[in-house]
């Protein structure tokens, strides 16, 4: 999972990123159950702000329709978070797309035409 942070996070940053995907995940198998346009999504990490007020959620991909039921929906998992943690401020949730992902899956498309290629 390679985000934009070129420093690796501090502990306490870490321990609550590791608190946020697993709140935000359950939270979402939850919400799949009344929204089906939020199943088989995957978090794949939270990147929190140093000053912890902010927090970019990202899934293993992010189609248009999913973007938006997450938008629809971020109050309730933002309740969530408050409720499940214990941090003095609850973090103003976005979402993106796992850049580590898209790479991935680029670099598995040139191995394929590859393999193609010489096969």
């Amino acid at each position: 999972m390679a985000h934009s942070s070129s420093h690796p996070p501090y502990p306490r940053s870490a321990r609550v990123n590791q608190i946020l995907r697993e709140v935000i995940s359950d939270e979402l198998v939850r919400l799949g159950d009344l929204d089906e346009r939020l199943n088989l999504v995957t978090v794949t990490g939270v990147e929190t702000s140093p000053d912890l007020r902010q927090a970019t959620v990202f899934f293993d991909s992010l189609r248009d329709e999913t973007r938006e039921a997450l938008v629809e929906h971020r109050r309730a998992i933002q309740a969530s978070v408050n409720a499940q943690t214990r941090l003095k401020r609850t973090p103003r949730l976005s979402f993106e797309a796992d850049p580590a992902v898209a790479s991935g899956e680029a670099i598995e498309e040139i191995l394929r035409r590859q393999a193609h290629g010489d096969a």
